[in-house]
């Protein structure tokens, strides 16, 4: 394995530095966005409130894409809602455009940028993808959505009912969505390490010279 090769970050930069495009990581970002976009519109039945999916798809993207293509993607999302489109959980019924931003649930957009440059970031070195390291980064990035989302509750409607209604209904949904990004994050990273997979084979002839260092 050369010295490259072990040098990379994070499974997407491995699999661009072995093809050595740009196209892969603009689908990636473009994949992450629409799975972002999807599952603000898919909810989930759960108790005591039902549940999305989005703080997973913004965990986990962060996770394996890195702090820089995990904030481009949420940073793209924001920027889709922001100008009109329907692309956050409620829309259009609940408003669209800067004044779903400027609403109750902003904070909780806001902190979804703020997740994937830290769990980005502290995934960012090789040494801390680890079962320990991985469960730190990711539930340090759920507390900042939970945390930016429940303080600016609170500066609508004040702490009372942001504690009542912000945190408490999704702590259950919340902590099931940590550990499945938390798998998903391990499973992918040890798929690609696996050197009996297809996408970490460098006799694969799938994709013509692009697995290759």
């Amino acid at each position: 394995m050369s010295s490259t090769f072990a040098q990379v970050k994070s499974p997407l930069h491995r699999l661009a530095a072995n093809a050595g495009l740009f196209q892969v990581k603009l689908a990636a970002v473009v994949l992450a966005n629409l799975l972002l976009w999807a599952s603000a519109k898919v909810q989930v039945p759960f108790w005591p409130v039902p549940m999305t999916m989005q703080t997973y798809v913004v965990l986990t993207a962060s996770a394996l894409l890195g702090w820089r293509l995990g904030a481009l993607t949420v940073a793209a999302y924001l920027a889709e809602g922001a100008v009109g489109l329907p692309v956050f959980a409620g829309t259009p019924a609940n408003g669209l455009g800067l004044a779903y931003l400027a609403g109750p649930t902003g904070g909780y957009l806001v902190g979804y940028l703020v997740a994937a440059v830290l769990v980005g970031l502290i995934l960012e070195k090789p040494r801390r993808h680890s079962l320990l390291g991985t469960t730190a980064a990711l539930v340090l990035g759920e507390a900042a959505i939970l945390g930016l989302g429940g303080c600016w509750l609170a500066a609508h409607f004040g702490w009372a009912k942001a504690l009542a209604f912000g945190f408490g209904p999704f702590l259950a949904g919340d902590g099931l969505k940590v550990v499945l990004a938390i798998g998903t994050s391990i499973y992918a990273r040890r798929l690609w390490d696996d050197p009996a997979s297809p996408v970490n084979s460098r006799s694969s002839s799938c994709m013509p010279g692009s697995w290759n260092i």
